[in-house]
């Protein structure tokens, strides 16, 4: 099982920075422009059994990944586990806290990919170091739209 974590502060109250990631086109504002990513639907809010569909695209290969709501706790976190597509496992946990009059994002990801510790091991930095760019963006733009 690898893991990632990504967490900064944004200068905001938490009942912002939550209300914005409740948007219905949060997906398409909190996908980097390089990500081969393609939003197929999205049902239901944050709450237990929401669902997101996704296409990744790599040239001629499309990749279904499907994602549901397992977890959710209002103004706390909330967590979605893939229940189809390109890895093994994937939980990611959305984490919310205020601190003072600023929120703690926290993005934590559990996840194992295809072809065992082998592929962990070759291949678990660089998964690593995507997350971490799409997560300084994903992050930079929650600061952009909520700290204004």
């Amino acid at each position: 099982m690898l893991n990632f974590k990504y967490s900064s502060v944004i200068n905001a109250p938490i009942d912002k920075v939550w209300h914005f990631h409740e948007r219905e086109d949060i997906l398409q504002i909190l996908t980097p422009p390089w990500q081969p990513v393609k939003v197929i639907r999205r049902e239901g809010g944050l709450e237990v059994g929401a669902t997101s569909e996704f296409v990744l695209m790599f040239g001629f290969i499309n990749i279904p990944w499907i994602a549901r709501h397992s977890q959710y706790e209002k103004y706390k976190q909330f967590t979605d586990e893939q229940i189809k597509g390109p890895m093994v496992s994937w939980t990611h946990y959305h984490q919310f806290q205020t601190e003072g009059a600023n929120t703690r994002l926290t993005d934590k990801i559990e996840y194992e990919i295809p072809g065992g510790w082998l592929s962990e091991i070759c291949l678990g930095w660089w998964v690593n170091s995507r997350l971490h760019d799409m997560f300084a963006y994903r992050h930079r733009v929650t600061k952009q739209h909520c700290e204004t």
